[in-house]
This record gives structure tokens, C-alpha cells and sequence, in this order.
């Protein structure tokens, strides 16, 4: 990134708009801050967007003026971005790029957070033309900076694409969990028990009772063990397992822990437990 920063107009960072004061790569402003930032809190559906006062008033505190909310699956906030990316290139001093008539801005965040799904709403709005970066549900699907991706013809702008960068040293272990809630963490490298734990204790901690619903529960869990039990048996997830008893091995039917973990997780990404920003 540091390589191509002489060919940069702009720095455009994206970030989970679920967790826009946890988890942003303190790399991203200290060694790209010479160049103009634009901050796209990006998957705004997911967010409670009542929130987004406090919100900009912590990160301008921080230092981070220009700021977007965005969903990929709606145009609406995203004919917002290149206008603005116009001007703070316009307002900004190009040095050795003032006589080139294109602008380049690298796109950059930690992972999963919607970079190559952002590019691509980019490219379908102002070129009429498909995806030109591979997008997943899983962090670590973009690998490398790669060459210029066009997403408008007037003004002629390119972006970059580049993989998505977590700080060496996630701050406390809540902003840990929190990354790993939004799929910026492999959930296998976290434990998907400790993961629905922590949904858990924030959901309730919250009064998003959703899941209640979702679930057909009688009321808020507050343990994720009997949580868990429930959801098992709901879905019919279960599995067979050896004991030991004085005539021999049974097999005996019990709840499949992870398999409910691994579905709590998921409704939650997708939305279906409510809009929540976790800081």
C-alpha cells in the first residue's frame, strides 16, 4: 500500500458501519494520513442508525471528518461517494499528479467489511458494467493490490482494490469479539461458542429480544447454554455420541452445541435478530 501511495489521490477506507468505533486499523490514517480520507461505514442495514449522531461526534473527535453511510445493495448513499471523493481531491494539493488527468484512489480496511462489494456498486451506478472483484462471505477473498479498477468516466477516476488488514494488536478482548461477530475474524480462530456467548450477553445487555421470536422461545435466555439447547432441538440439530454405561457403549441422541452456535451467529449477520451497532 505504502508503494503505491505516490500513485494515490485519496484514501477511501471502509468499515463496518456495526462497529465504526472498534477495530479500524490505526495503520490506515498514520502512515496513508498525507492523503485525503473519506471513512465509508459500509452495511448500514445491519446498523441502528439512531446512533449516528454519537457516532460522528466520536469520530470527528478522533480526527475523521469526511464520512459516509452506505449499503451496497441501495444506490441511494452511494451516488454520495464519488462527488465527495471529487472534492477532497479538488481541495487537496496533487504535487506530482496535478498534471495527470485521472485520479486514483486505494480502498482500504480490515477484512470482510465490504471493500470489492463497494467497488463493484461503483462500477454498476456510474459505468453500467459488472463486478470487477471477487466478493465472499469470509475474510481474506482479496489477496493482493491489484491494478486499477475504473468505476467512472467523468471525472475518469480508477480505485484500487487491496486485501482487508487488521491491526497486529486488536486493543482489548471485547473489540476482538466484536470484529469476530462481524466476520472480519475466521469464526473457527475464535470458537463459535464463545462467539454466541458474547451475541448473547450483548443482545440482552441491548433489549434486542428478537431472537426470542425468532426462535420461539418463551422468553429472553440468560445463559447461552440453555440458549443453545433450544435453538438444537428447534432445528433438529442434534448428533449421536458414544457413553459409557456399566453393560457397554450407548449411543445417545444430545443437541448439537455448535451447529445452533454456528446458526445464532449467522441470523445475526444476516440482520433477522434487529439492527444493532455493538459499540
Amino acid at each position: 500500500m505504502k508503494a503505491r501511495l505516490h500513485n494515490v489521490d485519496c484514501i477511501m477506507e471502509v468499515h463496518d458501519a456495526r462497529i465504526p468505533l472498534s477495530g479500524r486499523n490505526p495503520f490506515f490514517q498514520e502512515s496513508l494520513g498525507i492523503k485525503p480520507h473519506l471513512l465509508i461505514l459500509n452495511k448500514m442495514d445491519l446498523a441502528d442508525l439512531s446512533q449516528q449522531k454519537r457516532i460522528y461526534k466520536h469520530l470527528k473527535e478522533k480526527g475523521v471528518e469526511n464520512i459516509i453511510y452506505t449499503d451496497c445493495t441501495k444506490d441511494e448513499n452511494i451516488r454520495q461517494i464519488l462527488p465527495k471523493i471529487t472534492e477532497l481531491i479538488g481541495s487537496s494539493q496533487r504535487f506530482q499528479r496535478a498534471e495527470i488527468p485521472e485520479c486514483s484512489i486505494l480502498v482500504v480496511g480490515v477484512p470482510n467489511v465490504g471493500k470489492s462489494s463497494l467497488i463493484n456498486s461503483l462500477r454498476r451506478l456510474h459505468l453500467k458494467k459488472g463486478k470487477a472483484s471477487r466478493v465472499g462471505a469470509e475474510p481474506g477473498i482479496t489477496r493482493a493490490v491489484l491494478s486499477r479498477i475504473q468505476v467512472s468516466e467523468n471525472p475518469l477516476l480508477y480505485l484500487l482494490d487491496s486485501p482487508g488488514v487488521l491491526s497486529p494488536h486488536i486493543e482489548t478482548v471485547e473489540t476482538g469479539m466484536k470484529l469476530a461477530l462481524c466476520g472480519t475474524i475466521l469464526d473457527h480462530l475464535v470458537g463459535e461458542d464463545i462467539m454466541a456467548d458474547y451475541l448473547l450477553y450483548t443482545l440482552n445487555q441491548k433489549e434486542q429480544y428478537r431472537y426470542v421470536e425468532k426462535y420461539g422461545l418463551d422468553g429472553p435466555c440468560p445463559d447461552i447454554e440453555s440458549l443453545l439447547k433450544k435453538i438444537a432441538l428447534k432445528l433438529g440439530k442434534t448428533q449421536k455420541v458414544k457413553a459409557l454405561t456399566g453393560v457397554g457403549d450407548v449411543n445417545i441422541t444430545v443437541p448439537n452445541y455448535s451447529a445452533a452456535a454456528y446458526d445464532f451467529i449467522r441470523t445475526y449477520r444476516r440482520g433477522e435478530l434487529g439492527q444493532m451497532t455493538l459499540d
